[in-house]
Protein backbone atom coordinates (compact mmCIF):
# COMPACT_ATOMS: atom_id res chain seq x y z
CA UNK A 1 0.00 0.00 0.00
CA UNK A 2 0.97 3.37 -0.97
CA UNK A 3 -0.25 7.05 -1.70
CA UNK A 4 0.34 8.91 -4.35
CA UNK A 5 0.26 13.16 -4.20
CA UNK A 6 -0.31 14.43 -7.66
CA UNK A 7 -1.28 18.35 -7.77
CA UNK A 8 -2.76 18.27 -4.64
CA UNK A 9 -4.87 15.36 -5.21
CA UNK A 10 -3.81 12.40 -3.05
CA UNK A 11 -4.84 8.65 -4.08
CA UNK A 12 -3.87 5.12 -1.63
CA UNK A 13 -3.52 2.52 -3.69
CA UNK A 14 -3.94 -0.92 -2.04
CA UNK A 15 -2.23 -3.77 -4.14
CA UNK A 16 -2.86 -7.29 -2.21
CA UNK A 17 -0.49 -9.16 -5.07
CA UNK A 18 -3.84 -11.57 -6.03
CA UNK A 19 -6.04 -11.89 -9.21
CA UNK A 20 -8.62 -9.71 -8.04
CA UNK A 21 -8.85 -6.30 -9.14
CA UNK A 22 -6.98 -3.28 -7.54
CA UNK A 23 -8.66 -0.77 -5.34
CA UNK A 24 -7.73 2.74 -5.69
CA UNK A 25 -9.47 4.93 -2.75
CA UNK A 26 -9.52 8.91 -2.79
CA UNK A 27 -7.86 10.04 0.54
CA UNK A 28 -10.15 11.69 2.87
CA UNK A 29 -8.07 14.35 5.03
CA UNK A 30 -5.22 12.76 5.54
CA UNK A 31 -3.18 14.54 8.69
CA UNK A 32 0.22 15.30 8.06
CA UNK A 33 2.51 14.86 10.73
CA UNK A 34 6.43 15.44 11.57
CA UNK A 35 8.54 12.89 13.30
CA UNK A 36 11.50 14.44 15.45
CA UNK A 37 14.42 12.61 16.58
CA UNK A 38 16.52 13.25 19.28
CA UNK A 39 20.32 12.06 18.57
CA UNK A 40 21.92 12.61 22.10
CA UNK A 41 22.61 9.25 23.96
CA UNK A 42 22.61 9.38 27.20
CA UNK A 43 24.89 6.78 29.70
CA UNK A 44 24.18 6.20 33.41
CA UNK A 45 27.44 5.13 35.74
CA UNK A 46 26.41 3.00 38.05
CA UNK A 47 28.25 1.03 41.08
CA UNK A 48 31.96 2.21 41.80
CA UNK A 49 31.52 5.30 38.96
CA UNK A 50 28.43 6.28 40.44
CA UNK A 51 29.86 6.96 43.80
CA UNK A 52 31.40 10.55 42.73
CA UNK A 53 29.42 12.86 40.62
CA UNK A 54 31.77 13.81 38.23
CA UNK A 55 32.42 17.72 37.65
CA UNK A 56 31.30 19.55 33.99
CA UNK A 57 34.36 18.75 31.66
CA UNK A 58 35.68 15.85 33.68
CA UNK A 59 36.35 12.29 32.08
CA UNK A 60 34.93 9.45 33.24
CA UNK A 61 36.50 5.95 32.17
CA UNK A 62 34.88 2.44 32.03
CA UNK A 63 33.33 0.32 29.81
CA UNK A 64 30.21 1.31 27.65
CA UNK A 65 27.71 -1.30 27.69
CA UNK A 66 24.65 -1.25 25.82
CA UNK A 67 21.61 -3.53 27.09
CA UNK A 68 18.08 -3.08 25.15
CA UNK A 69 17.80 0.06 24.70
CA UNK A 70 19.83 1.26 27.66
CA UNK A 71 23.23 2.44 28.00
CA UNK A 72 25.55 2.27 31.33
CA UNK A 73 29.30 3.10 31.73
CA UNK A 74 30.51 1.06 34.99
CA UNK A 75 34.00 -0.05 36.13
CA UNK A 76 36.18 -3.06 34.91
CA UNK A 77 35.72 -4.28 38.12
CA UNK A 78 31.59 -3.99 38.12
CA UNK A 79 31.82 -5.49 34.76
CA UNK A 80 31.14 -9.33 36.40
CA UNK A 81 28.58 -8.39 38.31
CA UNK A 82 26.31 -6.55 35.30
CA UNK A 83 27.38 -8.84 32.52
CA UNK A 84 28.56 -12.70 31.98
CA UNK A 85 31.74 -11.52 31.36
CA UNK A 86 34.72 -11.51 33.07
CA UNK A 87 38.27 -9.93 32.90
CA UNK A 88 41.48 -12.07 33.74
CA UNK A 89 45.23 -11.71 33.42
CA UNK A 90 46.94 -13.68 31.07
CA UNK A 91 51.07 -14.81 32.00
CA UNK A 92 52.40 -16.04 28.80
CA UNK A 93 55.56 -18.20 28.26
CA UNK A 94 57.85 -18.87 25.38
CA UNK A 95 60.99 -21.17 25.51
CA UNK A 96 63.64 -21.05 23.14
CA UNK A 97 66.48 -23.21 22.27
CA UNK A 98 69.75 -20.63 23.10
CA UNK A 99 72.77 -22.30 23.39
CA UNK A 100 75.24 -19.21 23.92
CA UNK A 101 76.59 -17.74 26.78
CA UNK A 102 73.43 -15.68 28.65
CA UNK A 103 75.73 -12.76 29.49
CA UNK A 104 76.20 -12.13 25.89
CA UNK A 105 72.36 -12.89 24.93
CA UNK A 106 72.20 -9.48 28.04
CA UNK A 107 74.83 -7.82 26.48
CA UNK A 108 73.27 -7.76 22.67
CA UNK A 109 69.90 -7.16 24.08
CA UNK A 110 71.04 -3.96 25.86
CA UNK A 111 72.20 -2.65 22.36
CA UNK A 112 68.83 -2.96 21.08
CA UNK A 113 66.73 -1.84 23.92
CA UNK A 114 66.66 1.24 26.25
CA UNK A 115 66.01 -0.74 29.31
CA UNK A 116 67.75 -4.04 30.28
CA UNK A 117 68.22 -4.73 34.06
CA UNK A 118 69.20 -7.69 36.26
CA UNK A 119 67.00 -9.18 38.22
CA UNK A 120 67.88 -9.69 41.88
CA UNK A 121 69.02 -13.35 42.65
CA UNK A 122 66.11 -13.70 45.26
CA UNK A 123 63.54 -13.02 42.72
CA UNK A 124 64.51 -16.20 40.59
CA UNK A 125 66.86 -19.17 41.14
CA UNK A 126 68.00 -19.14 37.88
CA UNK A 127 70.10 -15.89 36.42
CA UNK A 128 67.72 -13.19 34.57
CA UNK A 129 66.78 -9.92 33.80
CA UNK A 130 64.11 -7.39 32.15
CA UNK A 131 63.53 -5.83 29.06
CA UNK A 132 61.80 -2.63 29.48
CA UNK A 133 60.03 -3.60 32.87
CA UNK A 134 58.07 -6.21 30.77
CA UNK A 135 59.13 -9.10 29.04
CA UNK A 136 61.74 -11.33 31.75
CA UNK A 137 64.02 -13.51 30.50
CA UNK A 138 65.39 -16.42 32.32
CA UNK A 139 68.34 -18.72 31.66
CA UNK A 140 66.30 -22.59 31.93
CA UNK A 141 69.51 -24.47 31.25
CA UNK A 142 72.34 -24.74 29.14
CA UNK A 143 70.32 -25.02 26.15
CA UNK A 144 67.16 -23.21 26.74
CA UNK A 145 65.93 -19.69 27.67
CA UNK A 146 62.63 -19.01 28.45
CA UNK A 147 60.39 -15.58 28.22
CA UNK A 148 57.67 -14.15 30.51
CA UNK A 149 55.03 -11.64 30.07
CA UNK A 150 52.00 -10.29 31.21
CA UNK A 151 49.60 -10.21 27.84
CA UNK A 152 48.60 -6.56 27.03
CA UNK A 153 49.23 -4.77 24.16
CA UNK A 154 52.53 -3.17 24.71
CA UNK A 155 54.12 -5.92 26.81
CA UNK A 156 53.27 -8.20 23.19
CA UNK A 157 55.19 -5.69 21.59
CA UNK A 158 58.29 -5.71 23.65
CA UNK A 159 57.77 -9.48 23.55
CA UNK A 160 57.41 -9.60 20.32
CA UNK A 161 60.66 -6.99 19.31
CA UNK A 162 62.61 -9.52 22.46
CA UNK A 163 61.91 -12.22 20.37
CA UNK A 164 62.66 -11.33 17.07
CA UNK A 165 66.21 -9.92 17.96
CA UNK A 166 66.97 -13.39 20.33
CA UNK A 167 66.45 -15.39 17.20
CA UNK A 168 68.39 -12.98 15.24
CA UNK A 169 71.17 -13.08 17.71
CA UNK A 170 71.34 -16.68 17.28
CA UNK A 171 71.27 -16.33 13.65
CA UNK A 172 74.35 -14.51 13.87
CA UNK A 173 76.36 -16.52 16.44
CA UNK A 174 75.68 -19.66 14.41
CA UNK A 175 77.00 -17.66 11.04
CA UNK A 176 80.08 -16.84 12.82
CA UNK A 177 80.50 -20.69 14.22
Amino acid sequence: MFMADIAGVRVLYTGDYSREEDCHLCAAEILQFSLYFNSEKMAKTIRRLAEKTPEVGETVSGFLVKKAFTYQIMALDDLHVFSQLSTENISQRITIAYSGAFGVLKHRLKQIFESVESLPDEESEAPAFRVHERLTVKYESEKHISLHWRSDPISDMVSDSGIISILLILILITSYC
